[in-house]
């Protein structure tokens, strides 16, 4: 994408393409206009333009180029934070409502997937969180008491089970998440838009906007060619956002975090690792992530960023870990790597943002874009069509703000990850 190799790696490699869209020229009026074409803008256009309403959709560069594109594609439930934190983060109404809509969002996507039969690799095995020591034990025992006392379908397993699942001896322990699965980010993302398009949505990629400000007939959204009116504006850039919707960008701290994708494995080694394509990651504050995508490939990741000395230290340490992890797998080469980043929150929860009356978004999705952005959006547009009040939304409105030392924060998550890369393979 955008002739650089390292920026979605393996998912512009086998990804449908998307539907054929032109930069924004000339003055137009419409019901809505969207900035942002991830998983949030798509979602909310399409439901939107189910609805009826007149929808222009305003995208920087290309169709999923942010965090929609780049991510591990690992269809997550719930956030980071402990289900039983949550009510105290946010308190007992708002923490309640985001639990149940975030617990329910992976079947959202399902149903999505389903319902526009979108090609996308999506495997409905769940996803496994691995314990790594007994802290990690500890953690996901937690999790999975908190799941289940609220009856979601999740199991915790003990290590033969897992080994059973994995086809590695690596891990304690793991929690089995049956809401969740796997995805070719960019191709859901890329179907997302084509869904959106032929429901009456119209897209416009190459379109960054300039500004926006109030008019006597709506709202004016300006780009270098072009301008919009609409009587309502969603702000869905999140960790990538520029231009006058910055502050979204400001207000999370930016993890770097990286993908190997191997040549495809051999039938044996399928039938012995991730036989059922569960998606896996552990509990690691240097986490590691691991799947299959649909052709076999082992997609194997961390937290970094490939670039300067960054790009030596995490491909050694990728082939060190992949090795450790599944030694039956031996020299198999890398077919792909690519990076992009996380858009972290200071108590890592996403938030809902108002920039003025009807100029409204959510974001801060913390590495879970999938699910939460997909909601989020449909969200949004049941909240613009009057069917969702704006107190009974499942976050409070916030203002953004800059969280403290974000830039040495990043500069440190940056040169933390090599450092403990280079460290050893960690297992």
């Amino acid at each position: 994408m955008l002739d650089d190799p390292r920026s979605h790696g393996l998912w512009e490699k086998t990804a449908p393409a998307a539907p054929v869209t032109t930069a924004l020229q000339g003055d137009h009026a419409t019901d809505v206009v969207i900035v942002g074409g991830g998983y949030t803008g798509l979602s909310a256009a399409l439901h939107l333009a189910e609805a009826g309403t007149r929808v222009i959709l305003l995208e920087a560069k290309e169709i999923g180029f942010g965090g929609a594109g780049r991510n591990v594609g690992l269809i997550n439930a719930g956030m980071w934070v402990m289900p039983d934190d949550l009510p105290g983060e946010l308190g007992p109404v708002y923490g309640e409502r985001l639990l149940d809509l975030l617990g329910n969002g992976p079947q959202t996507v399902k149903d999505l997937i389903d319902r526009h039969g979108i090609a996308c690799e999506l495997e409905r095995a769940g996803t496994l969180h691995c314990a790594v020591g007994k802290s990690g034990q500890k953690e996901i025992e937690a999790r999975a008491e908190q799941w289940q006392r609220r009856g979601a379908p999740v199991d915790l397993l003990d290590a033969a089970e897992t080994e059973g699942k994995i086809g590695t001896r690596t891990y304690g322990g793991s929690l089995l998440d049956r809401r969740a699965g796997t995805l070719q980010p960019l191709a859901y993302v890329r179907g997302l838009a084509h869904a959106a398009a032929k429901a009456g949505a119209t897209l416009h990629t190459e379109s960054p906007v300039d500004a926006y400000e109030k008019t006597a007939t709506g709202w004016r959204v300006t780009t270098g060619a072009g301008s919009v009116i609409a009587q309502w504006i969603v702000v869905a850039t999140d960790a990538y956002s520029e231009g006058p919707f910055k502050t979204v960008r400001e207000e999370q701290v930016h993890l770097p975090y990286f993908n190997f994708a191997t040549a495809p494995l051999s039938d044996n080694l399928q039938k012995s690792i991730l036989a059922e394509r569960q998606g896996c990651w552990d509990t690691k504050e240097v986490l590691t992530s691991f799947r299959m995508d649909k052709a076999g490939r082992m997609v194997f990741g961390s937290v970094g960023a490939l670039r300067g000395t960054g790009l030596p230290i995490h491909r050694a340490w990728a082939r060190r870990a992949l090795k450790s992890v599944f030694p039956q797998i031996g020299d198999v080469p890398f077919e792909c790597e690519w990076y992009g980043k996380i858009g972290m929150t200071t108590n890592n929860l996403p938030r809902f943002h108002k920039f003025a009356p009807g100029v409204i978004g959510f974001s801060g999705y913390n590495g879970r874009g999938i699910a939460p952005g997909t909601v989020f959006g449909k969200t949004l547009a049941a909240h613009i069509l009057g069917q969702i009040a704006e107190d009974a939304l499942p976050l409070p409105l916030t203002a953004p703000e800059t969280p403290p030392f974000r830039t040495l924060k990043e500069a440190w998550y940056e040169t933390g990850a090599q450092l403990a890369h280079l460290a050893g393979a960690r297992f």
